[in-house]
């Protein structure tokens, strides 16, 4: 007997591993020329990129670039006054994640864990810290199952369907955000830009039939030294962003999750009708990473048998990735910052800098705790005008917790974070701090599973059936499939000659007839 198999190849991805590494930092840079000399460093913005990736034997390397921006009070002048010197540097490292190899996905990020800035002489500053990189890989797995047996009369075969979680793969996109910035007239004229910054938040991602509508809010922050003036003034302006990205295999039943990063900033000032720079045209771009994932249906031959002929089947145990589930929440992050005598007393807030990074996640029963650490250092403006600016830094540890039911101690996740907005204010002589951050967290676990993936005639003595007819006490845990391949005859056989309605409900102690060869 020839049998006709309908196969289907199953493809789906799974995490191989995750891991991360420390990078040391240590850069010594002069004070270009035309700038005075360093007196006292006030804030150092730090901001790191991965230019690129590569997946090596067991390794992934690493490379990118960190900015530093320095703010520093000047020496040698009849008033200090502020300034700032923009540095930048390349890293590259390695991640060792065993199995890895060429031909595999690889997500990677990094953040800052510690920088700090000190004075080696009023013309060379020394910057030193620890860049923190974390690395994803994920294994392609692809294997072939019977998914069906064309229709041949003595083959009876069961199915049972069962889901398997499948990645998709990675839908990037680039959002390109422009704005016309005009300097209001109480303000003073910008005499040096000295810092500039992207910050998305307000993120809104719909995934409809063969594409993906993201909006978001990109918020503009900019610090600038006035013109004639030691002053620094803040100008905050948001501008709104929004795409539609076409891909044919998105679909609004998948689970997605999307990273941003600001991929590129520029500005240029630009003087009004009354020739004073007020005027501030910015473009930059965004670069949008989305995974989406679906659940898919795949109906699995369990078993198959013939009355009239002996076959053999073929089964192989796979490995599976299941998603328990996943979750974006937010948490309120609270602090506040203490001042000393020693330390000028806050008039007024010019800016914040802030970045956010996990130190812990854990799985427990329906839930995953993610602890993390805020970063945060402010710049503010006394009353003290021999020390009218200062800064301070704290860091902030926060806790959040991500209800996913059906999470067991025994499952892995995959979290991240992002700030969303923070809040700064002076109370009472100190600084209080009030940030929202955005946690996504993801809880996955592992199940093996049996695919049929071959069925062939074998020779032996073909199955025979009783003469006669045969009386059959249902049992605990019977089924009609088993009963029909116990006695080599087909449950639509047994379900006529009893005239059962649904073959799929029967009792324990119920008496079946089951025909033999006499027709019946």
């Amino acid at each position: 007997m020839e049998i006709n198999l309908i196969r289907e190849n199953i493809e789906y991805e799974q995490l191989l591993g995750e891991n991360s590494v420390d990078t040391v930092v240590k850069e010594e840079f002069v004070i270009p020329d035309t700038q005075p000399d360093v007196k006292e460093i006030l804030v150092l913005d730090v901001k790191a990129l991965i230019n690129s990736k590569q997946i090596i034997e067991n390794k992934v390397y690493l490379e990118g670039q960190i900015q530093y921006n320095v703010l520093y009070m000047t020496k040698n002048q009849e008033r200090t006054d502020v300034e700032n010197v923009v540095y930048s540097s390349k890293f590259s490292n390695t991640i060792d994640i065993n199995g890895a190899m060429p031909e595999m996905l690889c997500d990677a990020d990094c953040f800052v864990e510690h920088m700090e800035c000190r004075i080696v002489n009023e013309r060379k500053i020394c910057i030193e810290g620890i860049l923190r990189s974390k690395s994803e890989v994920y294994k392609n797995f692809v294997f072939q199952i019977v998914k069906d047996i064309d229709t041949v009369k003595d083959v009876q075969f069961l199915k049972n369907p069962t889901s398997i979680d499948k990645v998709i793969r990675n839908f990037t996109g680039e959002l390109v955000g422009k704005a016309n910035i005009k300097i209001p007239m109480e303000k003073p004229e910008i005499a040096k830009m000295i810092k500039f910054d992207v910050n998305i938040h307000k993120k809104e991602i719909k995934l409809y039939e063969g594409k993906i509508q993201i909006n978001a809010y990109a918020l503009i922050n900019m610090i600038y030294k006035g013109k004639d003036s030691r002053e620094l003034s803040c100008i905050e302006h948001e501008v709104m962003l929004n795409k539609e990205l076409e891909f044919e295999d998105v679909n609004p039943y998948m689970e997605n999750y999307t990273d941003f990063k600001v991929d590129g900033m520029e500005f240029d000032i630009k003087e009004d009708d009354l020739g004073e720079k007020r005027i501030i045209d910015v473009e930059f771009s965004i670069k949008t990473n989305t995974r989406a994932m679906h659940k898919e249906e795949v109906d699995m031959i369990e078993d198959v048998y013939s009355p009239t002929t002996k076959l053999e089947m073929d089964k192989k145990d796979y490995n599976l990735n299941v998603m328990q589930g996943q979750l974006l929440t937010e948490t309120l992050v609270k602090g506040d910052i203490e001042l000393d005598n020693t330390m000028a007393k806050p008039s007024k807030v010019i800016m914040c800098n802030a970045s956010v990074c996990i130190t812990d996640k854990k799985v427990m029963e329906d839930k995953v705790v993610v602890e993390g650490i805020m970063n945060v250092t402010v710049l503010y403006r006394s009353d003290d005008e021999e020390k009218y600016l200062s800064a301070v830094s704290e860091e902030i540890p926060f806790t959040c917790g991500a209800d996913i039911l059906g999470a067991k101690i025994n499952m892995s996740s995959m979290c991240k974070v992002s700030l969303e907005n923070i809040n700064v204010d002076i109370e009472a002589g100190n600084i209080a701090i009030r940030a929202v951050v955005k946690v996504y967290v993801r809880v996955n676990y592992m199940v093996e599973k049996k695919f049929l993936v071959d069925v062939y005639p074998i020779e032996g003595e073909a199955p025979v059936k009783k003469a006669s007819i045969t009386i059959y006490v249902v049992q605990v845990a019977d089924t009609l499939w088993k009963i029909a391949k116990k006695y080599n005859t087909t449950i639509h056989e047994i379900a006529r000659v009893n005239q059962i309605e649904d073959p799929n409900v029967i009792k324990v102690s119920q008496k079946l007839i089951i025909p033999g060869r006499i027709i019946i």
